[in-house]
């Protein structure tokens, strides 16, 4: 509806997790790094937590990515993580291209090692990925430690991740999870946006979608500091809010976003400014993997044809 009055090939602000607009901050870009770095090592039991819409299904999009060029990788990807056991190996094993059918858990489990086994004979990877793994009951949170299990003297059979939103911190503290919590090699997590993150962001989506020289018009400065002022840097709402914007805007006829218009539209979503103490920040920490992330940020980068400058300056800085 907008895009031709705003001179843009594509909608800027999707919220569906294309990993073509991946804004690669330096925790994004670590988060990613131990991710990559995690399953291409074969250390086994991984975990990425992070609030609501901060990124996470976009990040495991990119990871796909990046696994889909190593042949001898094989994934399972569970979305669904309400299952009981049961359905948890019947989905995993289905996604692993075998057939569940008829078959009873202690068997499902059976096919499933075996697989498993087969493949690291011949040194190739395997990986399940359960997204929103904050649903997953105890139960099958302790299938999964069993599954952990599997290992030669050198390295994991099976890698696991496990992304979700802190909920999953809170399970893994537990005192009956103690077995599954010691098992975890690789831990991170993501946070929302700075200010001047979520000023860059807005720019790369507007960028990649053709407003290369007019995207400081259709958002001012002015509008970027509203649309965080509301969104806190959660990149979920700032989609939203700027999404919102720019059909408003365009329905005015104007050229650009205002900061009304953002207010009018986090009224209308009942959004809030927070207070002074919600917005204080913790220092960000160092990265202790900086080769991986520069390795990798390159490696992502060239899956692309066209180079994201974002990925470029960060990789460089690292």
């Amino acid at each position: 509806m907008y895009k031709s009055f705003y001179k843009l090939q594509r909608n800027a602000f999707e919220i569906t997790p294309d990993p073509s607009f991946l804004f690669a901050t330096q925790r994004h870009s670590d988060a990613l790094s131990s991710l990559y770095y995690g399953v291409h090592s074969r250390k086994g039991f991984i975990v990425l937590t992070g609030e609501v819409g901060t990124g996470k299904t976009l990040l495991l999009r990119c990871l796909l990515q990046l696994l889909e060029k190593n042949k001898d990788v094989a994934y399972a990807y569970l979305f669904n993580s309400k299952l009981s056991p049961t359905d948890f190996l019947q989905y995993v094993l289905s996604d692993f291209g075998l057939s569940p059918a008829g078959k009873s858990k202690g068997e499902l489990l059976f096919e499933l090692l075996k697989f498993v086994v087969d493949r690291s004979l011949k040194n190739l990877t395997t990986v399940l990925i359960v997204d929103e793994a904050h649903h997953l009951s105890t139960d099958t949170l302790e299938e999964i430690r069993l599954l952990t299990n599997l290992e030669t003297a050198q390295r994991k059979m099976l890698q696991i991740v496990l992304v979700g939103q802190p909920e999953l911190d809170d399970k893994l503290e537990s005192p009956n999870m103690t077995q599954l919590k010691h098992r975890i090699a690789v831990r991170t997590d993501l946070s929302p946006l700075t200010s001047e993150e979520t000023a860059g962001y807005i720019q790369r989506r507007l960028q990649v979608v053709g407003a290369s020289s007019h995207a400081q018009t259709i958002f001012p400065p002015d509008a970027v500091a509203a649309v965080y002022r509301y969104s806190r840097g959660n990149p979920r709402l700032i989609n939203t809010l700027c999404e919102n914007g720019l059909i408003s805007a365009y329905g005015k006829q104007l050229q650009s976003v205002t900061p009304k218009i953002i207010d009018e539209i986090a009224e209308h979503f009942r959004l809030r400014v927070p207070s002074a103490r919600e917005t204080r920040r913790e220092d960000a920490p160092e990265p202790d993997i900086q080769e991986a992330a520069r390795t990798l940020l390159k490696l992502y980068a060239s899956l692309h044809k066209q180079n994201s400058p974002e990925i470029t300056a960060i990789s460089s800085r690292v």
